[in-house]
């Protein structure tokens, strides 16, 4: 809508200036032609001033396109029909110069004579160019104080975007904000962390760098270094960056720069013969066929960037076949161009042969006639139908309607579809859509670089739909077909995690190990993950596993020996219960109640038994059986030894036997065993002992044990055995000198103050042991107070029935007794 306004502003100014005044020094057109309205162009030939010459083959073309899009829209009747329209293009040389051939195309004066009747509109309707952003950026601003379009097919500076500043101009290359984020996206696709980055020093560079910056931080890439200079930078300028590239560790840089900056920067890459760079570039040099010329071209072989979008422009290669001097007679530069193009002179001369301008260029074959890339041509063809439809649309509004800011007529919007089925519109900053071809520099074939397109860019789609890459086989740096890498630091592996280095930017880390019990199953983890509390890292650190589960078992050593001491002693007792069976009838056995004597060989058989009860996986009933298996046995053992104790210590010929005879020991130790079988029996039903998974005591392993469900049932099932015993070590220690042949009370003593031993260091050990070992300082506990018990009571009379028969006689025993009597 915006353009359409402008123009009308222009025409309606042009209507009210009839008399026409030229002041000033009048710039001559490179190539005009005269009709209704005028569109001006803005080109960069080359600077004819300097030698050598140089010739821009590809702005020569941009000129001529925009030709052929006027000629073509002056022979279609669809589009202002009975209007025709002329160009005036100038060719510039500094920044004068352009702002000259500005000001000649708002004043619009061809007559050198005053106060001349201007029947024509003076001034242009639009202006296309400049193809560079500063040069844009000079006059666009100057132009828009007069309400006049500036639409430019290769100025893509963001800071065009401004309204305030450029309130009139417009371009069909999208902005150089889309292209900045595109190409952070396209580094960080590759995995390209670690770049460099340069541009030249004008607005083009230094704000299209900024914003890539900007976006390449924002996408978790470095910059290593940003450097910027010009073309007209002094050769220290240049050889300090080049020294820079040279000690830089990162192997990719992004250029966002000109062609003339580029091609200078890598002519002096090439001379210190340093390679091995992956360049990334912008649209301003990654198409030019200019690149080939220089010496280091192969330096940008495998270089990528976005670019617009190819188009074919059906007809133009008859055009430009049709290019001749005769057409333009004034023209300088089309006259230098023919002479450099055939290598001859359009004047007499005697250094190259004469041509007189007959010379075909349909024999030619140079970057100008070649039409295999019009991707910024298409631009300038876009452009001059923009300005054409904008006129047709004002010509084809209701003439009838007020021409006010309410009036249909500037409500009107430019949006139109080329013969190639492109549609083209603005958006309120003038900007065109984004939409960027990737295209990698595969070689140099003829001078000419040859690029082939592996991907696609397209700003208006969703953020993750916006970028795409073709299956296409990709030429990277200096030819070869592996993908660069270019990272500050190697990547972590699995297992680590990123520590950056300080004073060093975000991509500069260090590669440190997880600790025990955390994992990073990804590469690059910043932060390491805490496995499951029933979970623990694996050797490698990248993977949580189920934590190994720890407990007494057959299958270790200890385990093994436990047992086999355990049954040891049960092979013991029973081989010492076969003797005692055997012998049953002689006084030794049969003296202080043999009955009793059996009964405590049985408990201790239990005892010894009931060890095994604590080796193997605990479960629900094994962790009840084995702590009241164990309190009744040794409550049943130390019972009996309390019974024995009893007749023991009471002096023949007392009255106590008649009252503790045979059966009063039995409902003794009945009453005892009763009252622990009561006490385990209180703890099972109130809170029994259960399989418990300890994860506190080792981070790394799960100890299954047996928790007490309740400590207080424990200690006094403890307790009670406690008590017994040492009750019956004072009976058995008051009674030590008593008469000896059939008096146990001295062994009864030894094996009580062993079992007693046992048991107190039990406690210390009990509680400071770790982890399984809990159920071994158990095991061990019961293993040598039972084989105290059995060896202190039992083995002295085995050693008199066996070795000493003798001493196993009524009559012995009644002799020995009569002396320690009377003693």
């Amino acid at each position: 809508m915006l353009i359409l306004q402008l123009l009308l502003m222009v025409l309606i100014t042009q209507a009210d200036k009839p008399d026409c005044t030229p002041q000033g020094h009048r710039v001559l057109p490179e190539m005009e032609k005269d009709g209704d309205l005028i569109i001006g162009g803005i080109f960069s030939f080359p600077c004819l001033t300097k030698i050598p010459k140089s010739f821009s083959f590809r702005e020569f073309k941009f000129a001529h396109t925009m030709m052929f899009a006027i000629d073509e829209i002056n022979r279609d009747t669809d589009i202002i029909p009975g209007i025709k329209l002329g160009y005036k293009i100038y060719n510039d040389c500094g920044s004068t110069d352009i702002l000259r051939a500005v000001m000649t195309l708002v004043n619009g004066l061809d007559q050198s004579e005053t106060g001349a009747n201007c029947t024509k509109p003076p001034t242009v309707q639009a202006i296309i160019g400049h193809s560079g952003s500063t040069p844009t950026m000079s006059f666009a601003k100057i132009v828009g104080r007069f309400h006049i379009p500036v639409i430019s097919h290769f100025a893509t500076c963001a800071c065009l975007s401004n309204r305030k500043e450029y309130p009139s101009f417009f371009r069909t290359i999208p902005s150089d904000y889309y292209q900045s984020r595109a190409l952070a996206q396209l580094v960080r696709h590759f995995g390209w962390m670690w770049v460099g980055a340069l541009s030249n020093k004008n607005d083009y560079g230094i704000n299209g760098i900024t914003t890539f910056i900007k976006a390449a931080n924002e996408e978790g890439v470095c910059i290593e270094y940003s450097e910027a200079f010009e073309s007209t930078s002094l050769y220290h300028e240049i050889i300090r960056i080049v020294n820079i590239i040279r000690t830089s560790t990162s192997k990719v840089i992004m250029a966002f720069m000109s062609h003339r900056e580029i091609k200078i920067l890598v002519d002096e890459l090439y001379k210190q013969n340093i390679t091995g760079l992956q360049w990334i570039g912008s649209d301003a040099w990654i198409t030019d066929d200019s690149l080939a010329d220089i010496n280091g071209h192969t330096l940008l072989i495998g270089s990528i960037g976005f670019t617009v979008r190819n188009a074919q422009i059906p007809g133009l290669d008859l055009f430009l076949q049709e290019v001749n001097p005769s057409q333009f007679p004034s023209s300088i530069f089309l006259k230098d161009f023919w002479e450099h193009v055939f290598d001859c002179s359009l004047n007499p001369s005697e250094i190259r042969k004469t041509c007189n301008g007959s010379e075909n260029l349909r024999d030619v074959q140079n970057s100008f006639t070649d039409l295999t890339d019009l991707r910024f041509s298409n631009n300038i063809y876009k452009a001059v139908y923009a300005v054409a439809h904008a006129i047709n649309n004002l010509l084809s509004c209701d003439q009838n309607k007020s021409l006010n800011s309410n009036s249909s007529c500037l409500k009107l919007s430019i949006n139109f579809t080329t013969a190639g089925r492109e549609n083209v519109f603005f958006d309120n900053n003038g900007d065109s859509p984004a939409r960027y071809e990737l295209i990698n520099l595969q070689s140099v074939n003829k001078g000419k670089m040859k690029v082939e397109t592996i991907g696609y860019y397209d700003a208006s789609l969703p953020k993750g739909q916006r970028f795409s890459i073709n299956n296409v086989q990709v030429v990277w740096r200096e030819g070869r077909h592996l993908v660069p890498v270019s990272k500050c630091s190697e990547s972590c592996p699995p297992g680590t995690r990123k520590a950056v280095q300080k004073g060093k930017p975000v991509c500069c880390y260090d590669c440190i190990l997880c600790p025990p019990g955390e994992i990073s199953n990804n590469t690059d983890s910043i932060n390491c993950l805490k496995c499951p509390i029933a979970q623990w890292s694996n050797t490698r650190g990248d993977a949580c596993i189920p934590k190994e589960i720890e407990f007494f078992s057959y299958d270790e050593i200890m385990g093994i020996l436990l047992a086999l001491f355990s049954l040891v002693g049960v092979f013991f007792t029973i081989v010492i219960m076969l003797i005692f069976y055997i012998y049953r009838n002689t006084p030794i056995v049969r003296a202080n109640n043999s009955e009793l004597s059996f009964l405590l060989l049985f408990s201790l058989t239990l005892c010894f038994l009931c060890s095994l009860t604590f080796i193997g996986r605990p479960t629900e009933w094994s962790c009840m059986l084995r702590h009241t298996a164990f309190g009744i046995t040794f409550v049943l053992c130390i019972s009996c030894v309390l019974g024995k104790t009893i007749v023991v210590a009471t002096l023949p010929g007392s009255n106590v036997m008649k009252w503790f005879g045979p059966l009063q020991q039995k409902l003794c130790v009945l009453t005892f065993a009763l009252i622990q079988v009561l006490i385990c029996a209180f703890w099972l039903i109130l809170s029994p002992p259960f399989p418990y998974m300890n994860m506190d005591h080792y981070q790394e392993k799960i100890i299954l044990e047996c928790n007490l469900g309740s400590a207080i049932g424990f200690w006094t099932v403890l307790g009670y055995i406690g008590l017994l015993a040492v009750l019956c070590f004072v009976l058995a220690f008051l009674a030590r000198k008593l008469p000896d042949n059939f008096n146990e009370a001295k062994f009864i003593t030894f094996s009580m103050l062993i079992f007693c031993a046992v048991w107190i260091t039990f406690i210390p050990a009990y509680v400071s042991s770790p982890g399984k070992f809990i159920v071994a300082v158990e095991i061990f506990a019961i293993l040598v107070s039972s084989f105290g018990l059995l060896f202190c009571i039992f083995l002295p009379k085995c050693y008199v029935i066996l070795l000493r028969p003798e001493m196993n006689t009524k009559k012995h025993v009644m002799t020995k007794m009569s002396n320690d009597i009377h003693l």
